[in-house]
């Protein structure tokens, strides 16, 4: 593949890849390696929008918002990048109005970039409510109950009306157990998709392949491979974290990483357990989403640099102290433990905020650590300790909820 160095937005060089088979294209992003260590690696992934600093966490706004977080919040906490869902908001409050109203930063006041999810994942998890054809997916809406189709058409019109800086192809993502035949025709369907996705690529919006192919390694080989012969902007690996033993899914993701180009942005989607991501940073992976960090401050679960507590536990209840004396977060900086627990037990609006405001915060703090860490060499020891932290964390009924 050959490049030639045009003058892009911001005064980056945008790279012009010559495809035989797709013709001329102007890619809408730049990524670069800044550092190694291993195979992790730290770098800078440059959108009209903004660069983001990689490895990245992408905190989850599925339905145009960040749970409990305002745009001006998030961006105090450093976030760069947000995820969106094609799926949702197709079907409320409908992609056409978003259109409508200048796409999706401006509906909700997010001017950094956007990654959307596809929907695949989405149709997955509502597999009782879907039929899959060669041409996409027929589902039944959790909202109404009325029926709708999408497949690669239909997700690339979506994104484009949303104006993401970053579109997923369509795929299908593979449940587990299943077997080989199974998913080998799964694959079959999510390469012919992508090559769909790909001919209907909008200019200006970057596009990510999904490998996917279960737990078989020739599967996720072949996979990768051959979305590596039809060329994207960057290369994701869906289909983990769906049931499978951690053992097996580390093992996935040791073997996937390596496969996919290394000029080009590695995302593992819906990954956000630390352990795994330690793993998968070490394994050569660049972006993360994961609604772990929302989802449990919500439910009381909170991460420090101690490990993980329960707010809602009777030792916290005359506790003047900070959730985490070495959080800089507001929440740390400005209220104690015992006012934590009394707004989480009395169900508070402000306890959920507050809650969140901190496990975001301390998610991007990890992710800029890590970032040092492989800028100086010392990813190795980083992860030693890190898991020595999550070794001894106590094990709370909230964290699955």
């Amino acid at each position: 593949m050959d490049f030639d160095g045009k003058m892009g937005p911001e005064g980056h060089a945008a790279r012009v890849a010559v495809r035989p088979r797709y013709g001329i294209m102007v890619f809408p992003m730049d990524f670069e390696i800044l550092r190694e260590d291993g195979s992790a690696r730290m770098g800078l992934l440059r959108l009209a929008r903004g660069v983001i600093h990689t490895p990245a966490f992408m905190p989850v706004g599925t339905n145009a918002t960040v749970k409990a977080m305002s745009p001006g919040e998030l961006k105090e906490i450093g976030a760069e990048i947000i995820l969106g869902n094609t799926y949702h908001l197709s079907l409320r409050p409908g992609h056409e109005i978003i259109r409508s109203v200048g796409g999706l930063h401006r509906f909700m006041n997010w001017e950094r970039p956007i990654l959307t999810d596809s929907g695949g994942f989405q149709v997955y998890s509502l597999s009782a409510l879907r039929e899959i054809e060669e041409t996409g997916v027929h589902f039944k809406s959790h909202v109404d109950g009325s029926m709708h189709f999408i497949g690669p058409a239909e997700a690339m019109a979506i994104q484009a009306a949303l104006d993401s800086d970053i579109a997923m192809v369509f795929d299908d993502c593979t449940p587990y157990p299943a077997t080989h035949e199974y998913a080998f025709d799964s694959l079959r369907r999510t390469l012919s998709w992508a090559r769909s996705c790909r001919e209907l690529q909008r200019e200006g919006q970057a596009l990510f392949a999904i490998v996917q192919g279960s737990t078989y390694k020739d599967l996720r080989m072949m996979s990768a491979e051959r979305l590596r012969e039809i060329g994207f902007d960057g290369y994701a690996v869906g289909g983990l974290s769906v049931g499978e033993p951690k053992e097996l899914m580390h093992e996935m993701i040791r073997f996937t990483g390596p496969l996919l180009p290394a000029d080009r942005p590695r995302y593992l989607m819906g990954i956000g357990d630390l352990r795994d991501v330690l793993v998968a940073t070490e394994a050569g992976f660049d972006m993360f989403d994961c609604v772990m960090p929302t989802r449990n401050a919500r439910n009381g679960t909170l991460f420090t640099n101690a490990g993980r507590i329960s707010i809602k536990r009777t030792e916290f209840k005359a506790d003047e102290g900070p959730l985490d004396p070495r959080c800089g977060c507001d929440t740390c900086r400005n209220y104690p433990r015992a006012y934590l627990r009394h707004l989480f037990l009395t169900r508070e609006i402000l306890g959920m905020r507050l809650n969140t405001i901190h496990n975001l915060y301390f998610y991007m703090d990890f992710f800029r650590k890590m970032r040092d860490a492989v800028n100086s060499g010392t990813f190795s020891e980083f992860r030693r300790n890190w898991e020595g932290v999550i070794e001894r964390e106590p094990v709370t009924e909230e964290e699955g909820t």
